[in-house]
């Protein structure tokens, strides 16, 4: 397959440039475990051969088995609060010594207690919980809930989307590289365009013919259609709808009384400046997704929140999970939500988003490569163009970028072929931004000196 048509969520792992970066690779340790993780694992897409051994993480780094320390951001947007956060670390090690575990028939407090908590974030009456062991599979919760409220088995999505790795969720995603050789997924699924927002500064952008094609959509499948699955905010390229867009599409959800599923799994729990990306736009969900970094990177739980009346159901297992009620998953998710409230973390994170947008703009003014910046809070996207009025992707200058930070200790991921997002830990400081910062400035700037 050519590079070119591997352009999906995440870098690719069978390039030239990947082939390079192992050439670099010295430490016999390190080779010797990358061959055995080669032999021992089923191969796939995006995590097959992998990049490095990481032996240990701390803080905004991991560290490789050479004892290399990278900057992570990309942390497969588990770490809002820094790896191996020592206020969670500390609880999560008392529940081990009182109850790791609670079979599925019974219940426990702290899961009791993240329930609770959680609603009490949320707009009134979204206070229905269910928990999972990972987003994938609270996506599949989810659609299940919607077809028992709705009585309709139809959905719309976007073209291009991601919402897991499961048989359900690549049916309602848009990527291909999910989907290549697997034949029929369920039916009932309708794409619709993705709000792209190539300038997100620009004032006479306008996104709502995106908005448009939903309710075009509903109107075709003559009420078919019972629930709209999307993310609040794009997170694997940092695409940004304007809030005209998402009253647009609260209003045609409320009108056709289609139920409006967010998927907040990346970008929940502060990545945006709020708790919640979608309080940005004054709107409500009538069902939202959350995960990754719900369990602060050490214990993976994911969970959905639907409204009150949704609580229908009682007749079937929507989810039903060995792991539903984690008293790990719980306390982890409790001290992750605690560290974010006590330290004001919130607060940084929307100004640290004025701090980067400057310095990712002064970038911009130096290097002819950058086609585009879209950010909000701690959650970034540099877009490469070979030229600024076409607009062609760059696509093997950022896999040149992305090694040569990866070289010099800065670790993030190419999404699209030449769109670096740029997901820091949201404790990171401002003296490591310059850091990251001083790295992509050296590497858009290598890119001059390889392609004269």
């Amino acid at each position: 397959m050519d590079i070119i048509d591997q352009l999906t969520e995440g870098d690719i792992n069978q390039s030239n440039s990947r082939i390079k970066w192992y050439k670099t690779i010295r430490n016999r340790e390190a080779l010797d475990a990358l061959k055995r993780d080669e032999d021992s694992f089923i191969h796939q897409s995006l995590s097959t051969p992998c990049l490095q051994v990481i032996e240990k993480c701390e803080g905004i780094y991991i560290f490789d088995i050479t004892g290399k320390r990278y900057m992570d951001f990309h942390g497969n947007n588990v770490h809002q609060i820094g790896y191996s956060n020592p206020f969670v670390v500390e609880k999560v090690k008392k529940q081990l010594d009182i109850l790791p575990f609670s079979p599925r028939r019974y219940t426990n407090i702290p899961s009791i207690e993240l329930a609770e908590k959680l609603t009490s974030l949320l707009p009134e009456g979204l206070s229905r919980v269910l928990f999972a062991p990972g987003g994938t599979s609270a996506i599949g919760i989810a659609l299940k809930l919607a077809r028992v409220v709705t009585g309709k088995h139809k959905v719309i999505s976007l073209w291009d989307s991601f919402h897991g790795a499961s048989m359900d969720a690549i049916a309602v995603g848009g990527e291909e590289q999910f989907k290549t050789d697997l034949g029929p997924l369920f039916p009932g699924v309708n794409h619709i365009d993705p709000p792209m927002n190539y300038r997100n500064t620009n004032s006479n952008y306008d996104d709502i013919h995106y908005a448009n094609q939903l309710e075009i959509e509903i109107e075709q499948s003559a009420g078919e259609i019972g629930a709209f699955i999307i993310e609040t905010i794009r997170n694997t390229d940092v695409q940004i709808p304007s809030k005209a867009y998402w009253k647009r599409v609260r209003e045609i959800c409320t009108k056709h009384k289609v139920l409006l599923i967010l998927d907040e799994i990346p970008i929940a729990f502060g990545r945006t400046g709020k708790m919640f990306a979608f309080e940005h736009y004054g709107i409500e969900p009538d069902i939202i997704c959350l995960g990754k970094g719900l369990g602060a990177g050490i214990i993976p739980i994911a969970a959905i929140i639907a409204r009150e009346e949704y609580n229908v159901a009682a007749h079937i297992s929507l989810g039903h999970y060995t792991h539903e009620k984690s008293p790990l998953g719980a306390v982890a998710a409790l001290g992750m939500l605690e560290f974010i409230e006590t330290t004001n973390l919130l607060q940084k994170v929307r100004e640290d988003e004025v701090f980067v947008r400057d310095q990712l703009h002064l970038l911009e003014l130096k290097h002819k490569w950058i086609g585009d910046i879209r950010g909000i809070g701690l959650l970034w996207a540099i877009e490469l163009v070979k030229d600024r009025n076409s607009k062609e992707k760059a696509i093997f200058e950022a896999e040149k970028v992305m090694y040569y930070c990866l070289d010099l200790g800065l670790s993030f991921k190419v999404s699209q072929g030449n769109v670096l997002q740029l997901c820091p830990p949201l404790i990171i400081t401002r003296s490591q931004l310059m850091d990251a910062f001083k790295i992509l400035d050296n590497a858009l700037y290598s890119l001059n000196l390889t392609t004269a």
